[in-house]
Order: structure tokens, then sequence, then C-alpha cells
């Protein structure tokens, strides 16, 4: 049975199970390189449904217990805007 390749694991960055597994195959040993390297977790959902599979795979690839593989850090804005303040920018320019 032929596996499917372009299967989406993160549909906010549109990144497939197969371009995952050549970052992989590339020594990404982590979820944090993996991120960096493909952008999966810093979409929308911030990682919420993506990198649960990704460090299933990677655990699978490296031969480890998904215990032993790190969730990648979560890092809020570093300074929170107000929409009122971005919409004041817009409407001032000319």
């Amino acid at each position: 049975m032929e596996e499917k390749k372009d299967i989406v694991i993160c549909r906010c960055e549109d990144i497939t199970l197969d371009m995952i597994r050549e970052c992989i195959r590339n020594g990404a040993d982590n979820l944090e390189e993996i991120k960096r390297t493909l952008r999966c977790g810093m979409g929308p959902c911030q990682g919420t449904t993506c990198m649960p599979l990704i460090r299933k795979e990677l655990a699978r690839y490296l031969g480890v217990s998904i215990d032993e593989i790190e969730m990648p850090t979560k890092r809020p804005p570093l300074l929170v805007t107000k929409f009122e303040t971005i919409l004041e920018g817009v409407e001032g320019e000319e």
C-alpha cells in the first residue's frame, strides 16, 4: 500500500507530512528546530493542532518515547497593541 505524502499536518502554514519528514532527515532532532525551519506552530492556532502530531512523528523517527520529546516554547507578543491604536495610525495616514 502506497503512503500519501501530501498529508497536511500544519493547516495554518500548509506544512505536509513529507516536508516534516524531510526536515527530520536533514538533521532536525527537536520540535523547536522543526518549528524554526518550517514555521509549524507559528500560525493562528499556535501549534495546538500540529505540534502533537509532529511530536509523535519525531518520536517515531528517533525511536524514543513521545514523553522524551519536549514541546517548543510558546512566546506571546512582546507588546500588546490595541486595535484602536492601529486604526488611529491608518486613519491618520494620507
